[in-house]
């Protein structure tokens, strides 16, 4: 029987809880100490967000209750780049809710058969270099020294908070155990904790080999929120600047400065639970509003539901999912077993899980392995299309079976309708998809690998990685070297001059180290730079080469491509440099404030040591030179004060 068009009054979209949902988020406010007008403007925000709700309330474990600083903490964890080893990667890098909180970068990667190209290629979310115990680059059989690449698509993080259990085998469920002790944290509701706290420790997604949860928190524990990221919103703006560290932030959402895994995993969920999209112009059609959605989209609503769409995607409470696993005959089992690898039940061998229609039309990839690009191919393949990938037998769900065909134009109705389900705010990422703008989405502060120098062993040129941020305070800066001779003795030069046909002139090397590997084009080496005031100030520009050892190269030294290097503050600002004016290594002293005063008189810089940076007048690094406030900071940090 066909399901009728369900235009429902807008009375049954309950105004009170509506008005109550935004005043428990103004009583939340005021109890974390938010100024009366800030959590006012909260609580009309997600009253005035919620306006054309239609969904059932969002389940929230007793355990783990909304509330705001707990909210934007999530927030700020969700998008720091810092949580990974590599500093590139955060959760948001893979859930962008422009393309509907799924992954806006298409990674190809060979299938179980190793050939590329062909029909079990999967298109996952790249990752981070592999990398060792120590964190040093090390060759992955598969991916090099490229980054590493998921073996699913991302699934969507948007109205996630419905789901019982989650990712495409429902691997998170049920009871969340804390990830550092075992305890019981939620016995009952915890899917999304138990999902945040997977990515984080993951050796492709985000963690270097060996990566455990005492070091990432302690590392949370001394890094800047956001340092990385600009365009900061307004809601973490507020929250970083009352509380400029991740231990205050914690203090704030959890009542002490600890920072634990359970505790990140719980803000990040709590985060997420607030990601609901439900003003979409099929929610406003359901409010009411007939003219809602053209003619087009509401014949392809009904065809949704002729066609056995709604049969997995059911619009039943308006979520687009029945949340079941099911095998729709997209790959051989044999490629991945889904469902069947969590249960070990034979009866969910190549079932995954059913995802939400919500926003599908910003997606750019679809099904488990986003062997899709288009609304188009999803639907030819449902419907058995000529020249669509031919459907597995093997366990495939019997509703396969009723998907008649499409004529052409109830496919262009289906897919119309489809845009119906695009929320403009998650389209626009305006509050609560607000983001900022990660530093691996800024090619102007990235390094630059400039191409150049000289063939070793086996006519292979050596090459530089200069992935990782140049932001100053980044403990964890690396710079590696691959495609080198194996077993061989790598230096890595400096040179604050550019290259001339593919070569630096060296101004300093750093100590010598081996390559890793046997033999031509496979050795790696991996060379560990804290970047500081001490060493580096922003601004400042370096070229790096490695140096290789081979006797097969011209010279006996084979050389790297080219990196450059462009050194910066973080968002949250570099603080003052060190009071050792003079990089001599002895403060505070009288020189120091001699020779300040010299170079601020136009004197040249004392410093003979061409590896630290030359003296730098602008002593508070806000960009303004010189000024008299850069003096008063000079002495005030001279006496033991703060910058």
């Amino acid at each position: 029987m066909t399901t009728q068009l369900d235009s429902r009054s807008p009375e049954s979209r309950s105004p009170q809880s509506r008005s109550a949902r935004a005043g428990r988020v103004l009583v939340a406010g005021l109890a974390v100490g938010l100024p009366v007008v800030t959590a006012a403007l909260l609580g009309a925000s997600y009253y005035n967000n919620r306006a054309v709700a239609a969904l059932p309330p969002v389940p929230v474990p007793p355990q783990n209750p909304i509330t705001e600083s707990k909210r934007v903490l999530g927030k700020m964890l969700f998008w720091d780049e810092q949580m990974s080893t590599s500093n590139v990667v955060s959760c948001g890098t893979c859930h962008s809710p422009a393309r509907g909180g799924n992954d806006p970068r298409l990674a190809r990667t060979n299938g179980i058969d190793g050939i590329a190209n062909n029909g079990d290629d999967i298109f996952g979310s790249p990752g981070i270099i592999r990398s060792d115990a120590d964190n040093d680059f090390e060759r992955d059989p598969v991916f090099l020294l490229g980054p590493q690449i998921t073996n699913r698509s991302a699934n969507s993080n948007i109205n996630s908070a419905y789901a019982p259990r989650l990712f495409w085998d429902g691997r998170a469920e049920g009871p969340f155990l804390d990830p550092q002790t075992g305890a019981t944290v939620i016995p009952n509701g915890g899917a999304l904790e138990n999902q945040a706290a997977g990515p984080p420790l993951d050796n492709i997604e985000m963690a270097h080999a060996g990566m455990d949860w005492a070091a990432l928190t302690a590392k949370l524990a001394t890094v800047k929120p956001l340092a990385l990221s600009i365009n900061v919103p307004a809601d973490m703006q507020a929250a970083r600047q009352a509380n400029p560290s991740y231990t205050a932030l914690f203090q704030a959402a959890f009542g002490d400065s600890q920072i634990t895994a359970s505790r990140i995993a719980m803000a990040i969920a709590t985060y997420q639970r607030t990601l609901i999209s439900d003003q979409s112009p099929f929610d406003s059609f359901r409010a009411g509003q007939t003219n809602a959605l053209t003619p087009q989209q509401q014949a392809g609503f009904n065809d949704f539901q002729q066609r056995q769409c709604a049969a997995c995607h059911s619009p039943a409470q308006d979520l687009m999912t029945d949340f079941t696993f099911r095998n729709i005959g997209l790959r051989p089992i044999a490629e991945d077993s889904g469902r069947q690898a969590i249960t070990g039940n034979i009866a969910d061998r190549g079932k995954f899980k059913v995802p939400s229609l919500r926003n599908v039309a910003l997606k750019t990839t679809f099904m488990h392995n986003g062997q899709f690009q288009n609304l188009n191919q999803v639907l030819a393949f449902y419907a058995r299309a000529g020249g669509a990938p031919v459907q597995q037998v093997d366990n495939r769900d019997p509703l396969m079976n009723q998907v008649v065909p499409l004529p052409p134009q109830a496919s262009q109705n289906i897919v119309a309708f489809l845009s119906s389900l695009t929320d403009p705010r998650v389209q626009n990422q305006t509050f609560p998809f607000d983001r900022p703008l990660l530093f691996a989405d800024r090619p102007a502060d990235r390094s630059v690998v400039l191409g150049g120098g000289v063939a070793g062993s086996g006519g292979v040129v050596p090459q530089v990685l200069v992935q990782a941020p140049t932001m100053i305070g980044n403990s964890e800066y690396r710079i590696g070297l691959t495609n080198a001779l194996g077993g061989a003795s790598a230096r890595l030069a400096f040179s604050r001059n550019a290259p001339v046909n593919g070569r630096i002139t060296p101004e300093w090397t750093l100590d010598a180290k081996m390559t890793s590997g046997t033999g031509n084009g496979i050795g790696v080496a991996t060379e560990h730079m804290p970047l500081s005031l001490f060493n580096v100030q922003p601004g400042q520009r370096l070229f790096v080469q490695w140096l290789v050892t081979d006797p097969a190269a011209a010279g006996g030294t084979a050389r790297s491509s080219v990196g450059q290097l462009t050194f910066f503050c973080g968002s949250m600002g570099c603080g003052c440099d060190p009071i050792d004016f003079n990089r001599n290594g002895v403060f505070p002293e009288d020189a120091d404030v001699m020779d300040f005063f010299n170079v601020l008189a136009g004197a040249p810089c004392p410093t003979t040591d061409m590896s630290l940076p030359a003296c730098d007048i602008d002593f508070n690094n806000n960009g303004v030179f010189p000024e008299d406030q850069d003096v008063l900071d000079f002495f005030n940090v001279l006496a033991g004060g703060s910058c």
